[in-house]
């Protein structure tokens, strides 16, 4: 990462590729020969925050994780008459216990699974990891681990925050990265495409938006599915978790985008419907989405297809006075019935304190004019996004945007704090593997809200976060609907200690249900949300879960361990509330 020098002192941020085989090769974000840290403004910001000095950052006070991977403490357990039979299967070449290899599929990037790789804590680490090719390989691996009672899990692009591939009971990790990614069909007429489920969000979009190329298509298309962790997760874990894109607003969430969905099930193979729309008793494909491993292991998925014209693109960003001047804005233009735009991100006064630093917004003459104008720091909110389709219907939304922004009196703040956005929005993760060398930890949580309570939400679940001290606190609502959003709260503190951060984080996750809102928008359950879901859901509601789970999977091996709470003790689970009716 190219960044102005430093006027003071600067921290020693780790700027070397991570041994390859190393612990850190597996808990570092991304691309290894890319970097990010903060610039020297974020750095004294931080500093100020967490009551730390330039000695903090002299050397680093975690384990930077530069040495070989040694899983010695935890040998595999699987009988080698399995090993042998899974060999059979998929191919020599394609078996292995090795210890980094292991390992490798054990965690997802939550800050609990970094700072248990961080400080080697070695649990739930599956004994063999397989790498299938085919939709038939998968199927026979189910039907070998049922036959044996062996627990099964998959790991798709590993980048769960909700320890949803976490291999609880040991046994076979499918790692669909390395063969599982290829594509099954594409269909210009219908615009659907049906690829494995292993595949990733890089690749996916490569194969579309070439489409005249690599498909021999007429045009250009899209999914529009664009999460964070866009450049490493998988069609396979955007499906099972019911995940959510940055662009959802106009494309929508997968739910919206997955046309069919194939499963090797224990039960068998499972196929759901493939057409737009039926009226043929409860929809099986929203059924099986959301199950996350639950129900057997997703093999191929359709998607429905865009046409791809970013030529069409209207950017806009806009400060508002105030947190409640700008939820009232974002509500009339969600309701105006004038369209969508694609990207629609608004955010709370915090949040906008440290994203004008961390766009570079405070190095324009933008600045002196927001403070002259009396949009003031730490009560300003800066709303920005994109529209997109058709030239006339995205240069319409954006007009109308811009009519009620105007409207609540908010200032244009021009395109260039959008292109910022855009341009960081995929590889800011890398902060967060360079700050928790120095002890500085960072994560999320989200939930849904409707419009009437979201200001009661954000203020409660804030007050919880924040009770613990010098840590900063941001939210944005990044997913909007006419009837509400979601909203995303980012915490950043000085801590290195697992289970003080575990201890946190269920404080949050207490407050968002105890304030009503939805426990997840689009992270998913897996294993670390699950003891609050039947809370949520209610107990005769969270029994439907129950009924689908012991028909699929009566003896319990597709991903156990607490996913989605399907067994759990009734001890483990969180029941904080009676369940809140906005009607």
């Amino acid at each position: 990462m190219s960044t102005k020098p430093y006027k003071g002192f600067e921290p020693k941020w780790l700027l070397t590729p991570a041994p390859e085989g190393s612990y850190r090769s597996i808990f570092r974000w991304g691309d290894p020969n890319f970097f990010k840290y903060p610039k020297e403004s974020l750095y004294k910001l931080m500093k100020e925050t967490f009551k730390m000095t330039d000695e903090d950052f002299k050397e680093y006070t975690d384990d930077i994780g530069f040495d070989q991977v040694d899983l010695s403490s935890v040998p595999s357990k699987i009988d080698e008459k399995h090993i042998a039979a899974l060999k059979k299967i998929v191919g020599d070449d394609f078996v292995t216990t090795g210890d980094y290899q292991r390992l490798s599929v054990a965690y997802g990037a939550t800050a609990y699974d970094l700072l248990r790789l961080r400080h080697k804590i070695f649990e739930n680490i599956p004994d063999v990891v397989v790498y299938p090719d085919t939709t038939e390989h998968v199927e026979k691996i189910v039907k070998y681990a049922v036959e044996n009672k062996i627990p099964l899990y998959v790991y798709g692009g590993g980048s769960s925050v909700t320890r949803g591939m976490e291999a609880v009971k040991g046994g076979i990790t499918l790692d669909m990265r390395k063969r599982f990614n290829k594509l099954i069909s594409f269909n210009e007429t219908d615009q659907t495409v049906t690829v494995q489920a292993g595949m990733s969000g890089p690749d996916l979009e490569n194969m579309l938006q070439n489409a005249p190329t690599t498909l021999g298509a007429k045009r250009a298309y899209t999914c529009g599915h664009f999460p964070q962790s866009f450049e490493y997760s998988s069609v396979g874990g955007w499906t099972v978790t019911r995940g959510a894109g940055q662009n959802s607003t106009y494309y929508g969430t997968i739910a919206d985008i997955v046309l069919s969905q194939k499963y090797a099930t224990p039960i068998g193979t499972i196929r759901t419907p493939h057409y737009p729309r039926e009226a043929t008793g409860p929809d099986l494909n929203q059924i099986m989405m959301g199950s996350e491993g639950t129900f057997g292991v997703l093999t191929e998925v359709t998607l429905k297809v865009c046409r791809w014209m970013p030529e069409n693109r209207k950017r806009f960003s806009y400060m508002f006075k105030n947190w409640e001047i700008a939820m009232d804005a974002a509500r009339e233009m969600m309701q105006c019935e004038s369209g969508y735009s694609s990207v629609f991100r608004l955010s709370d006064p915090e949040e906008t304190h440290l994203m004008l630093k961390l766009y570079n917004v405070d190095e324009t003459p933008l600045q002196p004019i927001l403070d002259k104008l009396g949009y003031k720091d730490m009560e300003r909110c800066l709303f920005l996004g994109f529209t997109d389709g058709e030239k006339g219907f995205s240069k319409n939304v954006a007009k109308n945007i811009n009519k009620i922004a105007l409207k609540h009196g908010g200032m244009p703040m021009t395109g260039f704090v959008c292109k910022s956005w855009e341009k960081g929005r995929f590889n800011d993760p890398y902060l967060r593997d360079s700050m928790m060398d120095f002890s500085v930890v960072t994560d999320t949580l989200e939930c849904t809200v409707t419009w009437s309570n979201m200001a009661q939400v954000h203020r409660d679940v804030r007050k919880v976060c924040h009770a613990l001290p010098n840590t900063v606190v941001t939210t944005h609502m990044s997913h909007c609907y006419p009837q509400g959003a979601n909203l995303y709260f980012i915490f950043i503190t000085k801590m290195n200690d697992e289970k003080a951060f575990k201890a946190y984080h269920t404080t949050i996750l207490d407050a968002i249900q105890k304030s009503g809102a939805a426990i997840s928008h689009h992270h998913g359950i897996g294993k670390m949300f699950a003891p609050w879901l039947e809370g949520y859901i209610g107990e005769k509601e969270y029994g439907v879960f129950k009924v689908l789970k012991d028909y699929f999977d009566p003896d319990y091996l597709m991903n156990p361990g607490g996913t989605i709470g399907l067994d759990l003790e009734p001890e483990e689970k969180k029941f904080l509330n009676e369940r809140k009716d906005y009607r």
